[in-house]
């Protein structure tokens, strides 16, 4: 321990030293990939699923009089495939394609979660409806694992490494 002579406090009580094994034993190697792979298969199979769903409503179901619910689902599936171009893509803008629609994509699923749970008739059925409850609230959690994986310092360094 170094006491400083002019102060006559130790600098360890000053500047703690603070260890980050905990999160980085949580964020090893092995979990960073398992979170890159969720990501991988989980943002295309829900582009696809809500396009489908959007597509459906828009084009082919008979009697829609309310095109609000289908145009939120097209726009959630619009994210979900735009996101994965930005998992995929090792360029800075990719990165900040990403994070820009994961925080989108999030505050859209609260907005729309609540006002379907507080005002139903005015939301209808989306993808983002009750908090994405059609599709095991992925819509939910996903962005937010997302966020973390793309904030993470590695995946990150990957995205701003020059050449």
């Amino acid at each position: 321990m170094m006491v400083n002579k002019n102060v006559g406090i130790s600098q360890t009580a000053c500047l703690p030293k603070c260890k980050l094994t905990g999160v980085k034993r949580f964020f090893s190697p092995q979990v960073q990939r398992s979170i890159g792979q969720i990501l991988a298969v989980s943002y295309p199979f829900l582009a696809l699923a809500t396009g489908v769903r959007a597509s459906y409503q828009l084009c082919c179901k008979p009697g829609v009089t309310d095109y609000l619910p289908p145009t939120l689902t097209a726009v959630a599936a619009s994210c979900y495939l735009l996101a994965t171009v930005g998992f995929v893509k090792r360029k800075p803008w990719a990165w900040w394609l990403a994070v820009s629609l994961l925080v989108f994509e999030s505050a859209g699923v609260l907005v729309v979660g609540s006002l379907s749970l507080v005002r139903p008739e005015l939301i209808g059925r989306t993808a983002w409806h009750g908090f994405g409850v059609d599709y095991g609230f992925f819509p939910l959690f996903q962005p937010l694992l997302g966020l973390l994986w793309l904030f993470y310092p590695e995946n990150r360094r990957q995205y701003f490494r020059s050449g």
